[in-house]
């Protein structure tokens, strides 16, 4: 069995490779003279962008009838179980990954990227942080790049990225043989320990001073990448992340409304509501479908 370390080493290794062939060439036009070994890393579910960029992704595609109603109802169910929790846990991880494999296997690679391009529109757009989006731009303003990092598939997180005019994005690589997905990883989803690890290989492959780097993320399943920074700041972050970071001395910004962040247990309530809404309509069209 293949050590786990191992695995997240390709894997941000590959992300990286991939976040360097598909970034943009500095088009000439910062605030400042570029600052070439600084950089911020972002990211992006419940930091950037409002609750996770995969869930909505299924939902569009769930929408186009390339996922079922219990499709959906799996991812829905792996996200509940987070907002409850607080935490992830490898079991989830994993079946996580196995699905979001099913849905991508034996598919042409451009039609996940024309796929993406419609859904982000859709679904995500107006799902941005305007604060987080506002620390992006403090970078970019400074001269430095910035990269999204997640453990959404690489070709979607590249689409935000592009859509909101960052330098590019670290993200899950998932196999392709001319084109086509496989249905296997390049290593494994870009999680945990693997994000830290494309971090290091991207500063590596940039000349990137770490020590000069800034990292923003929500949950505490990513102290390992805010770790290898020299600035590390919790955006609107789980209770584990908020006392890491008390206790580090990491600054904190929540864009919540006080309402939402007073309480996880009423926001997860509220969050079950509108899933299972959203499922039980689901299942409503396809019944009529049927009928």
């Amino acid at each position: 069995m293949p050590d786990p370390m191992d695995s997240a080493k390709v894997a941000g290794r590959a992300s990286a490779e991939a976040a360097v062939a598909a970034a943009g060439v500095p088009d000439g036009s910062l605030a400042a003279p570029p600052d070439l070994t600084a950089a911020a890393f972002f990211d992006v579910d419940n930091t950037m962008m409002m609750g996770a960029s995969l869930f909505h992704f299924a939902r569009g595609m769930a929408a186009r009838k390339f996922l079922t109603a219990s499709d959906l109802a799996g991812f829905a169910w792996q996200q509940l179980k987070f907002r409850v929790g607080g935490r992830e846990n490898p079991q989830d991880v994993k079946a996580s990954r196995e699905q979001a494999l099913s849905f991508v296997r034996g598919r042409a690679v451009q039609e996940l990227v024309e796929l993406s391009e419609e859904i982000y529109d859709e679904l995500m757009a107006d799902r941005i942080w305007a604060g987080t989006r506002a620390l992006a731009q403090m970078h970019l303003d400074a001269g430095q790049r910035v990269w999204l990092v997640t453990a959404t598939p690489v070709q979607l997180a590249q689409i935000i990225a592009r859509r909101l005019g960052l330098t590019g994005a670290l993200g899950t690589v998932a196999e392709s043989e001319d084109g086509v997905f496989t249905g296997r990883l390049v290593g494994e989803m870009l999680h945990g320990r693997a994000k830290a690890h494309a971090v290091r290989a991207l500063a590596a492959s940039e000349g990137l001073d770490l020590r000069r780097c800034t990292a923003y993320s929500d949950s505490s399943n990513d102290v390992p990448m805010l770790s290898a920074v020299g600035t590390a700041v919790a955006v609107n972050p789980d209770q584990r992340l908020r006392d890491i970071a008390r206790t580090r001395g990491w600054e904190i910004r929540d864009f919540r409304t006080g309402r939402k962040a007073a309480k996880i247990g009423l926001n997860s309530i509220a969050g079950a509501s509108a899933v299972a809404g959203a499922i039980a309509a689901g299942l409503a069209y396809r019944r009529r479908d049927r009928s």
